[in-house]
């Protein structure tokens, strides 16, 4: 195990130490908490041997709470602020681990009807008010392969959304591959966050992420995407990078992906997929994690040295620890954001479209409440184990509810890893880096 995985395992239920150099510090969970310790008081943290001894030397320095930031309770039923259309249950390419099976979702492959987007989007704008900001996600299987009702959609909510004077957010999920000349105007003009799925350099990303042919895609969405890649305005691409036990090389894809030109690049570990293969075991999680630290070292280095490096993972992170985000759910899933299949069956998210352990009821029956409302009642982050105890529980959540659901939880050490990396990291940066790092972490590269 590695010393960032090692380090990070559980002592305490209520805080974590950790250090930067010579210094030690606290990060306290009631609130996502980040105080600096003289040594004296580190020591006594250090030398506690249970919760209890922890609570007595919170008190003493000032740090409890009557009522918790986050309690056992259960929230009410969370409006409704963000859909996603899988627009288009079908796809062009063959990637050996997807999890909706080559984009088909187990059934047969089909395009969702403009009537059934239209309908989706009046639901989501009927469940808020004009001075709440909303957002609409396109996926798939593959979401260009139906572009004629992707595009009548965006115009459609961008209107509505206008008329009430409501703020309104585009994204999509391509594989890049069908990116035309006309798209990059497209997608500029209504502001679209845009995630091309690439998995490393040609060789790598072929071997998984081919067409259904077998023939490699790489080259053709390179060729594709660079007309999105030249936009400096509204429009941003972000790579995003599945982690399988065949592509840890992941420094080589990201200096490589960010010298093409991507805004941005963000890795994600293949935790379950319907066949098992890609899976990543716990060994693999390791040297993921150390790689994912090799990454960020470097992130470091180019921001103090006042460089860009828009290592998406670690930029994200870092707002988080900064915003002092506490939360008892990992995503807005099943509350906040509903995915939306091409038939018009509500999902928990785009994840859960055509199994019935998210069902969330449909567009022509309208939300099911009470399904929502058990949904988070079962998934709070407080009715997990051994999330509970866990000091990473109001910065993690609990994981994402599809690969617990699916595998368990093999990544714990590997997200708790990754979280002490980056709290370090935030430490080290302080005032002046940090102001460097929320700077270089968007935007277009130069």
């Amino acid at each position: 195990m590695s010393n960032a995985a090692e380090s990070s395992r559980p002592r305490f239920s209520d805080v974590h130490l950790l250090r930067t150099g010579q210094s030690g510090h606290l990060f306290l969970v009631d609130g996502s908490q980040l105080f600096d310790l003289d040594a004296n008081t580190f020591a006594s943290f250090v030398s506690a041997s249970s919760d209890g001894e922890v609570s007595e030397l919170l008190t003493k320095l000032g740090l409890t709470r009557q009522r918790p930031h986050i309690g056992d309770e259960v929230p009410g039923d969370i409006p409704l602020r963000a859909i996603s259309l899988a627009i288009a249950q079908k796809c062009n390419l063959g990637c050996t681990y997807c999890y909706a099976r080559e984009g088909e979702f187990g059934s047969s492959p089909k395009n969702m009807p403009l009537e059934t987007a239209l309908a989706s989007i009046d639901l989501l704008i009927s469940e808020t008010r004009p001075d709440e900001r909303i957002n609409l996600a396109f996926l798939g299987g593959e979401p260009l392969i139906n572009r004629a009702v992707l595009r009548q959609a965006t115009a459609y909510a961008s209107e509505r959304a206008h008329a009430r004077g409501q703020k309104i957010g585009f994204s999509i999920t391509t594989n890049g591959t069908l990116i035309n000349g006309d798209d990059a105007d497209f997608f500029e003009s209504h502001g679209f966050a845009v995630t091309v799925s690439l998995d490393g350099p040609a060789t790598v990303h072929d071997r998984l992420r081919p067409f259904k042919s077998g023939r490699g895609s790489y080259d053709r969405i390179i060729e594709r995407v660079r007309p999105l890649l030249r936009r400096t305005g509204r429009l941003q691409t972000t790579a995003r990078v599945t982690v399988t036990p065949t592509n840890l090389g992941l420094k080589q894809t990201l200096d490589e992906l960010l010298g093409i030109g991507f805004h941005s690049v963000g890795f994600s570990p293949m935790l379950a997929s319907p066949t098992g293969r890609g899976e990543l075991d716990e060994a693999d999680l390791q040297n993921m994690l150390a790689a994912m630290i090799e990454c960020g070292e470097e992130f470091e280095r180019r921001v103090m040295a006042g460089e860009r490096y828009a290592f998406s993972n670690i930029t994200t992170a870092l707002h988080e620890i900064h915003k002092g985000t506490h939360r008892p759910y990992p995503c807005g899933a099943g509350g906040a954001y509903l995915g939306v299949s091409a038939d018009g069956e509500l999902a928990a998210c785009h994840r859960f479209v055509g199994d019935e352990a998210g069902a969330m009821g449909s567009i022509e029956g309208g939300i099911d409440h009470d399904r929502k409302t058990a949904w988070l009642e079962d998934r709070h982050v407080h009715r997990q184990q051994p999330c509970r105890t866990c000091w990473a529980r109001y910065l993690c959540g609990g994981g994402c509810h599809h690969e617990v659901i699916a595998r368990g939880r093999p990544a714990c050490d590997f997200i708790r890893g990754w979280l002490l990396y980056a709290l370090q990291t935030y430490l080290r940066l302080g005032s002046e880096g940090l102001g460097r790092a929320f700077g270089a972490g968007s935007g277009p590269a130069a």
